[in-house]
């Protein structure tokens, strides 16, 4: 199956990093009921394209994401009633669920703005990328709602812990990249020409890493916080002997002896064992 998207812009390189790309620069990338669906479903998708290693999201211009459009969205939300309100939340809950629920990295490559569902889609990320310019936001309180949105309480405190997640989903305040970083919001902070070059970089190296092995490091690391020590311990031997019948475990044994690169199943290149130079602000 081949993706094809209408309000966003897809592409799939030859690597195996698909692209997700915003393009409502013009609203600093806003998010429409349109959008909304049409991302939740292509994340959902996205899990049965075998040719996909890795996906990249971003946004055109100076912005990653400024949530909800004011116009198409929020002056809508008005006319609705308790019914129409929920229906509403669950669709925007849906894509946050589908990008964790994806079994394949997914970075984000944050080039600016990233507030409301913005920021919780750049939360929802395994990695975060962001430009010097980039400015982060929960900012619900602002507009008389609940921090707690689209799985932000959930997400944000595995992320930041829970007294920073309290000061940013309480007081709604918008921090720069350099304070994302020291948090441990973003993984790293570029140059802003920089950005998504950086993350597409990191995106290409986690393509060309064992696919299989990655989908089951993401499931672990989704299941294992509900356990005890003890039952990560267990899940996590099982799946390892699972990882060591697939046949990437032998190709990485074999390229070792070989003292060559191993390519990994489904990969046209091999494995990206040292990462590029990393770009600074």
């Amino acid at each position: 199956m081949t993706i094809q998207a209408k309000t966003f812009r897809y592409e799939l390189a030859p690597s195996g990093v698909a692209t997700i790309t915003l393009t409502r620069p013009d609203t600093l990338n806003s998010l429409t009921f349109e959008v909304y669906e049409e991302l939740s479903g292509t994340f959902a998708a996205l899990d049965r394209e075998d040719a996909v290693r890795a996906v990249l999201v971003t946004g055109e211009g100076r912005a990653f994401c400024s949530g909800g459009d004011v116009n198409a969205i929020i002056g809508e939300l008005f006319a609705r009633d308790m019914k129409g309100l929920l229906a509403f939340t669950r669709v925007t809950g849906a894509l946050i669920r589908n990008i964790r629920a994806l079994r394949r990295p997914v970075v984000a490559a944050v080039n600016g703005t990233a507030v409301g569902a913005g920021a919780v889609m750049a939360l929802a990320c395994d990695f975060r990328v962001a430009s010097a310019t980039a400015k982060f936001g929960f900012i619900f309180p602002r507009v008389g709602l609940s921090g707690a949105d689209m799985g932000a309480a959930y997400l944000l405190p595995r992320v930041v812990g829970l007294a920073r997640a309290n000061e940013l989903l309480f007081l709604g305040d918008v921090i720069g990249a350099e304070e994302a970083l020291r948090i441990g919001l973003v993984s790293r902070v570029v140059a802003a020409d920089a950005c998504v070059a950086e993350a597409r970089a990191l995106a290409e190296r986690l393509a060309s890493g064992p696919a299989f092995a990655h989908a089951m490091t993401k499931q672990m690391l989704e299941s294992e916080h509900l356990m005890s020590l003890d039952q990560a311990i267990e899940a996590e031997a099982q799946a390892q002997a699972i990882c060591m019948q697939h046949p990437d475990f032998r190709a990485a044994h074999d390229a070792w002896v070989a003292k060559k690169p191993v390519t990994f199943e489904g990969s046209s290149v091999p494995f990206i064992a040292s990462p590029a130079k990393a770009a600074t602000s």
